[in-house]
């Protein structure tokens, strides 16, 4: 369980690193629902790729065919890579984490875990450095945890500082 969540969270996350290079963080996350949309209303797309008696190239020529309008060349790539490398059935996963974390507008959710409450001028430092270290922009969520023995927790994605 946690092998495929780590998989699912580099997957998506190097899916966004290509896709910000080429057409952008917002296309890539419309077509990745998009694409979502299309295998929730046919199944019988979604049960071609996954089957491993289909040769690789048939199943790159469906997609070519099926995602020709509209979609970037990014996610085409994205679900050829899957299939090559047998992952194709965590499609469904790495584009939940991916409208989960990128759907606010390319910032990331994170958890601040504190034990007493933090005046608002430190909460804001502390969320400006983390977005200068991890390069990208936060929405800092804040919890107070009194099994915390002192100072302060941060939880992005599956990280934990």
């Amino acid at each position: 369980m946690i092998k495929k969540r780590v998989l699912v969270s580099r997957y998506a996350q190097a899916f966004i690193k290509y896709a910000i290079e080429g057409t952008g963080i917002e296309k890539a996350v419309n077509d990745i629902k998009g694409v979502r949309d299309i295998m929730r209303e046919n199944g019988d797309f979604k049960k071609y790729l996954e089957n491993p008696e289909i040769p690789f190239i048939d199943q790159c020529h469906v997609i070519d065919q099926a995602l020709a309008d509209g979609f970037c060349d990014e996610i085409k790539h994205f679900l050829k890579l899957l299939i090559q490398r047998q992952r194709i059935g965590l499609f469904w996963d790495i584009s939940e984490y991916i409208r989960l974390t990128y759907c606010n507008e390319g910032s990331e959710e994170a958890l601040l875990k504190t034990t007493l409450p933090l005046d608002l001028d430190l909460i804001q430092r502390i969320k400006d450095t983390f977005e200068r270290k991890l390069s990208r922009k936060l929405k800092f969520y804040i919890e107070l945890d009194s099994s915390l023995l002192g100072g302060i927790q941060v939880i992005i994605g599956n990280k934990i500082f």
